[in-house]
């Protein structure tokens, strides 16, 4: 990739903001070799004006438009920082105006769909699945943060369409954010992220969702930092987690049916009175949970 290329951002929210500071910060900090890998010029894609003005009075992009094909075709690199549905739907008109050899990059949840959208992209483009393995409940160009992605694993997963090149230049991109690379399958992604990630966000949302259904106030007049943990994701944004349990259905329905399986096994031990059977299954799941290394 030669010096001073063009990134476009389509979607400034928590994601692409926080790609977009971070490949900021790197240029600032960064050793003077990298910085023929990271873009001279950084151009958004979006809806809300106030927003992305914003944006750039931060220093987080250098122009923006509304027109998704003007700003694409000036853009050596494009990355689609939308809601998984969103991206399907924008992927064609991406691969009508992108230039010719341009890197198309994403940053959903979820993987088997996108990538399967992006291998029905015209010829001379390269794609490159990628997904963050980061985020907050809360959403927004005003979440954005440079330090976001640093230290925290990034998904890659290249087609077989990818060139050695695009790959390069992709995971370029995600070293220079502070993100560790690591390149998966798109299937395989998608079914141990429902496993870390998605099962995790509708079991948050049945525990609300068991408490509130109950109709006492009191409850949630006891609530503390366990119950907040625990259900801290359950406050994401409701049409993203749609878009990724919609794109990623069978791998979350297996996974739900995993935990409903060892719900039962606790629902039964405790019916029964087990106590050794109740034991054993609260001391798996501690000393697995307590062996777990942390980012």
């Amino acid at each position: 990739m030669e010096p001073g290329f063009t990134l476009c951002i389509v979607g400034l929210g928590l994601m692409g903001g926080s790609f977009a500071l971070a490949l900021r910060q790197a240029c600032q900090i960064g050793p003077a070799p990298d910085r023929r890998m990271l873009p001279a010029r950084i151009v958004a894609v979006g809806r809300n004006a106030a927003v992305l003005s914003t944006a750039q009075a931060a220093g987080a992009v250098d122009a923006w438009t509304h027109d998704l094909a003007a700003g694409v075709a000036e853009a050596e690199v494009v990355i689609l920082a939308t809601p998984v549905r969103t991206t399907l739907r924008l992927l064609p008109e991406v691969g009508r105006h992108a230039r010719a050899g341009a890197l198309i990059m994403d940053l959903g949840s979820s993987k088997a769909e996108i990538c399967a959208a992006m291998a029905a992209l015209p010829e001379g483009l390269d794609p490159v699945g990628g997904h963050p393995m980061c985020g907050k409940e809360v959403s927004g160009f005003a979440a954005a943060e440079a330090t976001l992605f640093a230290g925290r694993p990034f998904i890659i997963c290249p087609l077989p369409r990818t060139t050695p090149t695009g790959l390069e230049r992709a995971l370029a991109l995600v070293r220079a954010t502070g993100a560790r690379p690591l390149i998966l399958d798109p299937v395989a992604h998608d079914w141990g992220v429902a496993a870390i990630s998605h099962l995790p966000y509708m079991a948050a949302v049945a525990l609300v969702n068991a408490v509130d259904a109950a109709g006492d106030s009191l409850p949630w007049s006891l609530a503390s930092s366990g119950f907040r943990d625990t259900t801290r994701v359950a406050a994401s944004d409701v049409e993203m987690m749609l878009d990724i349990l919609l794109t990623n259905r069978a791998a979350v329905l297996e996974w739900m049916q995993r935990f409903s399986d060892q719900m039962d096994a606790l629902h039964r031990a405790l019916a029964e009175s087990d106590e050794e059977r109740l034991r054993a299954l609260l001391s798996v799941a501690r000393q697995r949970r307590s062996g777990l290394q942390w980012l």
